[in-house]
């Protein structure tokens, strides 16, 4: 029996964030901080919670944390929020420190996933954890979400559990997981909570408390955008595409037609069956049919189930693949996976905040520093954003490697000029050790700021998965003159000296705007600008979906041109990635000669880590190009799985380091490529093994002797400082500093 029509969520927002009735709470004073004990709340006059969030990272008040930001909103909309964070997931009495919250608890594992917080890339522990004071590891557990929801559910089981986050986010349908090496189902099958919110969820999340507060059920809260929940079936009054019909994997049983919806098939072969066979010359009227599909608002995707995408690689990429398609608010249709008995129901992505809801929440009154329950320990998150600013979020730039665009969205959403002046004045009037130096003003990618479609009826049309790949879309406007403005009118301001840029640089938009290069260059470089070019050959960065090297190449021009200019000393340090898909020994060979070319050394080697639902990681699970349409023989992607083949790749990046002599000596050898083995200035590694006793290049003994051997100035990368130059004015004023 199907379920009774209901009402779906609608492609615009109901309500602007700002504009909901307060909820009775409003009457409260702001708190200066959120409380996290029994003590706190009696001092705000607090008999309890309205809501309570659960979150494994420490409690910074600052807006570059999840909670902070999710509980000071709930807090302007009249609710009294409360905050437990990192409690000890084996004392249950501890998720119940606040009480029993009257409305729901929001659970969210912090602003990682807590499995990459917890692991590197080879799957090894990590000794530290960047969201804990002290830089202690251990404080939370593998898994945190689901951890943290079952201790929720085991000590108040009826109330409601909203889960959210950065973890819940990306594994919100099912996904493949690199630390089992399988396909896990939904975590909503793990993490007994009674709804998911995806994506940074600032209007999901007040809308569904809000109704919550209204005396809605949690159950009936199914027609808002960006949230995932269980549902028996399909309602009578949707319609429901396979979505092997609209991209098709490969070889399948039979052709349906697509325009059919898939609960009546049953009853069209009936009929079919049943009516009178027709004289085949006579005449028929022309019935014109609707065509269903042009209401994406009543239309939901059929993914394969879960059963058949953990055992069918092709159809695992073809799931991740229309997953990817379905992402542009404007034009995203709701996905539905089976997962057993019952439907994985995915509404379509949240529209994105307008500048003036960004304002608003950005606005909220933030301490902007850790709370005082931590004493002053160092919690070195905070250290590193503590005098940034976030400008703006989302990424078009669809590199398949990162999960940016599958949390934020690919339409960016801007803060406005005065809302982000004002936050660079709080950080000069407020937050302790301010010095006048600006570290970052940014956000995913340094330089989208203001950047968009030039038509917004074709942005909310378009499919693409990326705007600047192959190349840069026509239709995008590459203007940087806000950004500018932005950065000329932040050094303006008294008692700011300088503002850096640490961000990510989309170096492929900057080339086209040669003034905003000039701007940064000239005003906002600290002696040196990490960038990422990832690779230099064509076939792992086609699968990165990232630019040649050959724009790395016009970049640099410009960065060198107006370096000179301004008459300083600067330096570029461009980041790779070992062993992404795609990528063969050959590739990492070639990548190696040219950055021994160029003088490179990096001092540390970033290996490729399948984060969940990103599109490399489907690559790396299935070896298939879910960038095109997938099929049992299409496209096989090479992909380093074993540990001896990523261990090489990282090698091949550190060719320079005596440790790595012995496994790269072998494999030129094996490749047949035993020329590059000498002491010619072709060579890559010297004929015999260096010393054993390896001083980074960054040392001033070591770069002393290389310069006097090669004649030319060594870089280096990812070491926080400029490349190393004993008589540099970087290096100077470094010195002078201490």
């Amino acid at each position: 029996m199907s379920s009774p029509a209901v009402s779906l969520p609608s492609n615009l927002p109901r309500q602007r964030l700002y504009d909901y009735p307060k909820y009775w709470a409003e009457c409260y004073d702001k708190a200066p901080f959120l409380p996290t004990t029994r003590a706190e709340m009696d001092a705000l006059g607090w008999d309890s919670c309205d809501v309570v969030i659960v979150t494994g990272d420490a409690y910074v008040d600052h807006p570059s944390f999840g909670m902070a930001i999710i509980g000071r909103l709930l807090e302007d909309q009249g609710f009294r929020v409360g905050i437990i964070a990192q409690p000890d997931w084996n004392r249950p009495q501890d998720f119940l420190s606040l009480g029993v919250p009257n409305l729901c608890f929001g659970v969210a594992a912090g602003n990682m996933d807590s499995m990459i917080n917890r692991y590197t890339a080879d799957r090894k522990p990590r000794s530290d954890d960047a969201y804990t004071p002290g830089g202690q590891a251990g404080a939370r557990p593998d898994r945190c979400s689901i951890i943290y929801t079952q201790q929720c559910r085991a000590v108040a089981p009826n109330t409601p559990i909203i889960l959210g986050g950065i973890e819940a986010s990306l594994r919100r349908i099912a996904h493949y997981d690199y630390w089992q090496d399988k396909v896990r189902r939904s975590i909503l099958a793990d993490a007994p909570a009674d709804i998911l919110l995806y994506g940074n969820a600032e209007r999901a999340v007040v809308e569904v408390v809000q109704r919550l507060a209204r005396g809605d059920e949690i159950e009936a809260i199914t027609d808002v955008r960006g949230t995932a929940f269980w549902r028996q079936d399909t309602p009578a009054d949707v319609l429901e595409i396979d979505s092997t019909r609209i991209d098709r994997p490969g070889r399948i049983d039979r052709i349906v037609n697509p325009y059919v919806n898939t609960q009546e098939m049953d009853d069209c072969e009936l009929e079919r069956r049943n009516q009178q066979q027709l004289d085949p010359s006579a005449e028929k009227p022309l019935r014109f049919m609707p065509h269903p599909q042009r209401d994406r608002d009543r239309t939901v995707i059929r993914l394969p189930a879960f059963e058949k995408v953990r055992n069918d690689k092709a159809l695992y990429a073809h799931a991740n693949r229309v997953l990817h398609l379905e992402t542009n608010p404007g034009n995203a249709r709701a996905l539905v996976q089976r997962h057993g008995h019952r439907d994985l129901w995915l509404n379509a992505p949240a529209q994105p905040l307008s500048t003036e809801e960004m304002d608003y929440v950005f606005g909220q009154p933030f301490a902007r520093v850790p709370h005082p329950r931590y004493k002053g320990e160092r919690i070195p998150a905070y250290e590193m954003i503590r005098f940034s600013v976030n400008i703006m979020r989302g990424c078009f730039g669809g590199c398949t490697f990162c999960s940016i665009t599958e949390h934020e969205g690919r339409i960016i959403q801007n803060r406005s000029q005065a809302s982000i002046l004002n936050e660079v004045q709080e950080i000069r009037d407020k937050v302790p050790g301010f010095t006048g130096v600006i570290s970052d003003l940014g956000g995913p990618t340094a330089n989208m700021y203001r950047i968009a479609c030039k038509d917004p009826k074709i942005e909310a049309a378009c499919r693409k998965p990326s705007c600047v790949y192959p190349g840069i879309c026509e239709n995008l406007n590459t203007d940087h003159s806000a950004l500018t403005q932005l950065y000329r009118e932040t050094r303006k301001l008294p008692g700011v000296k300088k503002v850096l840029i640490a961000s990510g640089l989309r170096y492929d938009l900057a080339v086209k705007d040669p003034e905003y290069v000039k701007e940064l260059v000239t005003h906002h470089v600290g002696g040196y600008l990490k960038i990422a070019p990832e690779h230099t050959e064509n076939a792992p960065l086609s699968k990165m979906m990232k630019p040649g090297i050959g724009t790395y190449d016009e970049f640099k021009a410009l960065f060198e041109k107006f370096t000179a200019e301004a008459g300083k000393e600067q330096y570029l340090i461009p980041y790779f990635i070992a062993a992404h898909p795609g990528t063969t020994d050959e590739d990492m060979l070639n990548l190696a000669l040219w950055l021994k070319k160029y003088g490179f050394r990096a001092d540390q080697v970033q290996a490729f880590y399948p984060s969940p639902m990103a599109t490399a990681t489907a690559m790396y699970h299935t070896e298939k190009n879910p960038l095109r349409k997938v099929g049992y023989k299409s496209e096989a992607v090479s992909t380093p799985k074993s540990a001896e083949q990523r261990k090489l790749h990282k090698a091949f990046l550190r060719y320079h380091d005596p440790a790595n002599w012995d496994l790269l000596h072998a494999t030129l050898l094996r490749m047949g490529r035993g020329d590059l083995i000498g002491d010619k200035a072709h060579c890559l590694i010297p004929a015999s093994k260096p010393d054993s006793n390896y001083q980074a290049p960054r040392r001033k003994n070591s770069a002393q002797a290389e310069r006097k051997r090669r004649g030319k100035k060594l870089l280096t990368q990812h070491t926080g400082l400029p490349p190393r130059n004993d008589g540099s004015a970087p290096n100077k004023r470094r010195k002078k500093r201490r």
